[in-house]
C-alpha cells in the first residue's frame, strides 16, 4: 500500500540545506564538453568560451573558518556572469558545467532555494555560510516582490564584498526584473544595483527541445493512479491533501520531503485559484523535476492545474515552467 506525502514532515537540517544546493542529479554528468552549440547561434559558442575562462579565473577560498567550518573568500570583491536567452538554449547546462568546473566551496540552487535558504536559516547565517563560498550560482533568477528585490540586492552585495564570484540565468534581463509583478520603478535602485554586479551573456537560439509535445497528457482514472503507484517508495495523496500539507511545510524542506519517494500519486486534481497555495506547487514541481520523480493524476489534466487568471498575472512563467515541468513528468520524458 503506497504511502502518503501528507504524512511525511521533514525536519530542518541546517547543514544540509547548504550541503544540498548543488546542480539537480540530471546535471551531474554534463560538462562544457557536453554542450552541443547550434552552429547556426554563434552566441552558444561564444557562451562557453567565456565561461570556460571565467570558471579558470575563480581561486579557491582562503582564510580563517567560516560556518560550518567552510573556509572564508580572500576580501576582494567579486563580480558575476548573468546568461541571458529564452527556454531551451542550455542556459542551466552551461550553469552547472561551470560549477563543475570551478573551484570549491561552491553552490547552485535556484532563485527561489536562496530566498528560502534565508527564511529557514536567517540573513546573518546565509551570509555567513555563502561568503565562505568561491562561487554562487542562481538558476531561474526572477524577482516576484519588494521583499525578494531588497532581499536579493543585499545578499548579493555581502557576498560580492566578501569576494564570492556569481552566476545566474534567467529569461529577463537584469535591469527588467520585478517588470509586471509589481511597482518595479519604485524599486530601480535596488534592481539597478543587482544589474550592476553583472555581466550580461546573451545565450540566443530557439528552445531545443521544440515544444512539439506541450499539451499534458490525459488524466488516468483514480484506479490507474493506485495501481501505478503499487511500488517500493511511492505515495499516494487527494491533490486538495497534498496542497493544504505544502502550508505547513517551509519551501526549503520539500526537497527532504521527497527523500526516498519513487513516484507520486494524486487523485482529484483540480485548478488551484490561491495564489500563496499555486506558488508552493510551484517548488514542489521544481524539486519533482529535480529528482526526476514520475507523476500519476487523475482529475483535471495537469495542463490546467493553475486558472487562467494566475496563467495571465505576474507570475505565469512560473507556473508555465511548473506545467512543463509537471506534465514532462506525468509524460514520462525523465524516464
Amino acid at each position: 500500500m503506497p504511502s502518503s506525502l501528507t504524512e511525511r514532515s521533514p525536519k530542518l537540517d541546517r547543514e544540509r540545506l547548504v550541503r544540498d544546493l548543488v546542480p539537480p542529479p540530471r546535471f551531474d554528468a554534463e560538462r562544457f564538453s557536453t554542450y552541443r552549440p547550434d552552429p547556426a547561434e554563434p552566441s552558444q559558442s561564444a557562451a562557453v568560451e567565456r565561461l570556460e575562462a571565467y570558471a579558470a579565473s575563480l581561486g579557491g577560498a582562503t582564510g580563517s573558518t567560516g560556518l560550518f567550518g567552510r573556509r572564508r573568500k580572500r576580501a576582494k570583491a567579486g563580480r558575476g556572469i548573468y546568461l541571458d536567452g529564452g527556454f531551451g538554449v542550455g542556459k542551466t547546462h552551461l550553469l552547472a558545467s561551470l560549477w563543475h568546473e570551478a573551484e570549491g566551496p561552491k553552490s547552485f540552487g535556484t532563485f527561489v532555494e536562496y530566498t528560502n535558504l534565508v527564511g529557514a536559516l536567517g540573513f546573518a547565517q546565509t551570509v555567513e555560510a555563502l561568503s565562505a563560498h568561491t562561487l554562487v550560482c542562481i538558476d531561474e533568477f526572477e524577482l516576484d516582490d519588494p521583499g525578494d528585490t531588497v532581499l536579493m540586492a543585499t545578499l548579493l552585495a555581502r557576498l560580492t564584498e566578501a569576494g564570492v564570484s556569481l552566476a545566474a540565468t534567467s529569461n529577463t534581463l537584469p535591469d527588467a526584473l520585478g517588470q509586471g509583478r509589481f511597482a518595479a520603478e519604485d524599486f530601480l535602485r535596488e534592481i539597478q544595483a543587482l544589474a550592476s554586479r553583472f555581466d550580461v551573456l546573451t545565450v540566443d537560439g530557439p528552445d531545443y527541445r521544440h515544444r512539439d509535445t506541450v499539451d499534458s497528457p490525459p488524466p488516468l482514472t483514480e484506479p490507474e493512479v493506485a495501481e501505478a503507484t503499487q511500488r517500493e517508495g511511492a505515495v499516494l495523496d487527494h491533490f486538495i491533501d497534498v496542497t493544504r500539507h505544502l502550508s505547513t511545510v517551509h519551501p526549503s524542506r520539500y526537497r527532504t520531503l521527497l527523500d526516498g519517494v519513487t513516484a507520486v500519486g494524486w487523485t482529484h486534481v483540480r485548478p488551484v485559484t490561491d495564489q500563496a497555495v499555486a506558488l508552493r506547487l510551484v517548488v514542489l514541481a521544481d524539486r519533482l523535476y529535480d529528482a526526476d520523480i514520475p507523476v500519476f493524476a487523475s482529475g483535471q489534466p495537469l495542463g490546467e492545474v493553475f486558472s487562467a487568471e494566475m496563467l495571465s498575472g505576474g507570475y505565469r512563467k512560473k507556473y508555465y515552467r511548473a506545467i512543463s515541468r509537471l506534465t514532462a513528468l506525468a509524460r514520462g520524458d525523465q524516464r
